[in-house]
C-alpha cells in the first residue's frame, strides 16, 4: 500500500539523475559530488567556523580560571562546581534555553558550545601544570628565576601535551555537539542531516554524518602533530 503523499520522501531531482537517487538508496556518490559544493562546502566552513570559535573561547576562559586556581586553590572547586553544571546540561535543551535570552543566533549557539568545554580544558590545564616535576621548578628557582618566569619558562612547556590533549578532546566534542546546533538554524553540517531527515533523503542524511566525522578526525590529527611540534623532547625521551 503507497504510503500518503505527505509522508513520502522528498527526495532532490526524484524522477531525474541516476536510478540511485530515483530509489533513494544509503549513498548516491554521484549525486554527493554534484552538489557538495552548492549543499556541504558552505555547511562545513559554517562547522569550522563554529568549532573554531568554541574552542578558541572556551581555552581563553579556561586557561585563565587555570592559573588562578593553580596559586589560589580555594578558586578550583567552585569553577569546577559551575563548569561541570554546565556539562551536564543536555545539549538540545541548553540550545533551546538560550533562544529567549540571545534569540536565534549563532551567539546562543556558540555560548552553549563554549560551556560543554569548559569542564575539559581547565581540568587537563590545570592537571598539567600541577604534574610538572618538582625538581624542575626547584633547578628554576635556583636558577634565580621568577615565579613568573618559573610559569612561563618551565612549567607551561611541560604542562604543554596535558593542555593540547584536553584541547583535543573539547574539538572532538564540539564538532560532535555542533551538528546539534543546526536546531536552532545556525547553520554547520547539522543543517543538511535536519534537512535530510525532514525529506527522508539518505545520501543527505550519511553524506553530511560522514563529513562531521572526517572533521573530527582530521582536526584531531592535526593537534596532534602541532603537539609534537611544539614538544620535541617528548619525542627525544620516547626515542
Amino acid at each position: 500500500m503507497t504510503a500518503p503523499l505527505a509522508q513520502q520522501p522528498v527526495i532532490p531531482e526524484f524522477e531525474r539523475g541516476s536510478e540511485c537517487i530515483r530509489e533513494n538508496r544509503q549513498f548516491c556518490l554521484d549525486w554527493f559530488v554534484d552538489n557538495f559544493d552548492r549543499v556541504f562546502a558552505p555547511r562545513l566552513v559554517e562547522h569550522i567556523e563554529l568549532t573554531a570559535i568554541a574552542v578558541g573561547i572556551g581555552f581563553a576562559i579556561s586557561f585563565a580560571a587555570a592559573l588562578i586556581a593553580y596559586s589560589q586553590g580555594w578558586f578550583e572547586t567552585p569553577f569546577a562546581i559551575f563548569a561541570a553544571f554546565l556539562y551536564t546540561i543536555p545539549s538540545l535543551a541548553f540550545f533551546q534555553l538560550m533562544v529567549p535570552i540571545t534569540g536565534l543566533s549563532v551567539t546562543s549557539a556558540e555560548i552553549a558550545l563554549v560551556s560543554y568545554t569548559l569542564l575539559i580544558l581547565f581540568r587537563n590545564t590545570l592537571t598539567g601544570l600541577r604534574e610538572v616535576p618538582e625538581d624542575a621548578r626547584v633547578a628554576a628557582r635556583a636558577m634565580g628565576l621568577t615565579p613568573r618566569q618559573v610559569l612561563r619558562r618551565v612549567e607551561l612547556p611541560l604542562a604543554l601535551p596535558a593542555i593540547v590533549a584536553g584541547i583535543r578532546i573539547a574539538t572532538v566534542t564540539t564538532i560532535s555537539l555542533a551538528t546539534v546546533a543546526a536546531f536552532i538554524g545556525v547553520g554547520g553540517l547539522g543543517q543538511p542531516i535536519f534537512n535530510a531527515i525532514q525529506s527522508g533523503f539518505k545520501t543527505e542524511f550519511v553524506a553530511a554524518g560522514l563529513l562531521a566525522v572526517a572533521l573530527a578526525l582530521v582536526a584531531d590529527a592535526l593537534l596532534v602533530l602541532l603537539q609534537r611540534i611544539l614538544t620535541p623532547w617528548a619525542r627525544a625521551q620516547r626515542a
